[in-house]
């Protein structure tokens, strides 16, 4: 019994002193600060207004762009304005009394049959079918210069009716001034 005593007096003070509150053990240190974070410059906020104004007039100046790239088509041996050209002949106009700056040169085209004095001919006379168009809409007649290249500058090298009907056609270029989208 003597072992069995010296087993469990121990046990028994060390238990006491725990249920007393002795010395208890210590508390853990704080832990240390964080280390600095390199700090970062912050942008300055983006300006979601100026940003979607900026994208709206760059849209609009492509609309602008691809409205005056628009190719006006003529049937064979023809320099008259077809009822499906109007509608884009129109769009163009409404860019130019918008655009009062903006001065353009319409360029004509014939396909390669017929004699290289003929297309040229044609050609011009395509081009002033559609400056015609354009300043009986009310664009002065000045601000619209044309050129024929007749079948010089072929949209479509093939020989067949499909690339001959894509190169009887009249093309604009804005030849000074500035498309603005200021509207």
């Amino acid at each position: 019994m003597k072992t069995l005593y010296r087993v469990l007096a121990p046990t028994a003070v060390l238990a006491a002193m725990a249920a007393c509150g002795g010395s208890p053990e210590p508390e853990p240190p704080p832990p240390p600060p964080p280390a600095p974070v390199a700090s970062r410059p912050v942008p300055p906020p983006v300006n979601n207004d100026a940003d979607a104004a900026r994208r709206a007039r760059e849209a609009e100046l492509a609309r602008l762009r691809s409205t005056m790239a628009e190719v006006i088509y003529f049937d064979y041996d023809r320099a008259e304005i077809r009822a499906d050209s109007r509608a884009a002949l129109d769009r163009k106009t409404r860019i130019l009394r918008d655009e009062p700056t903006v001065r353009i040169r319409v360029e004509g085209h014939a396909d390669e049959r017929g004699s290289t004095e003929y297309n040229l001919a044609l050609g011009s006379r395509r081009a002033e079918a559609v400056r015609a168009y354009i300043t009986a809409a009310g664009i002065q007649a000045a601000r619209v210069e044309i050129v024929s290249f007749g079948e010089d500058r072929p949209a479509d090298p093939a020989r067949n009716e499909a690339a001959w009907s894509r190169n009887r056609r009249a093309e604009t270029v804005v030849t000074a001034g500035a498309l603005t989208a200021s509207r």
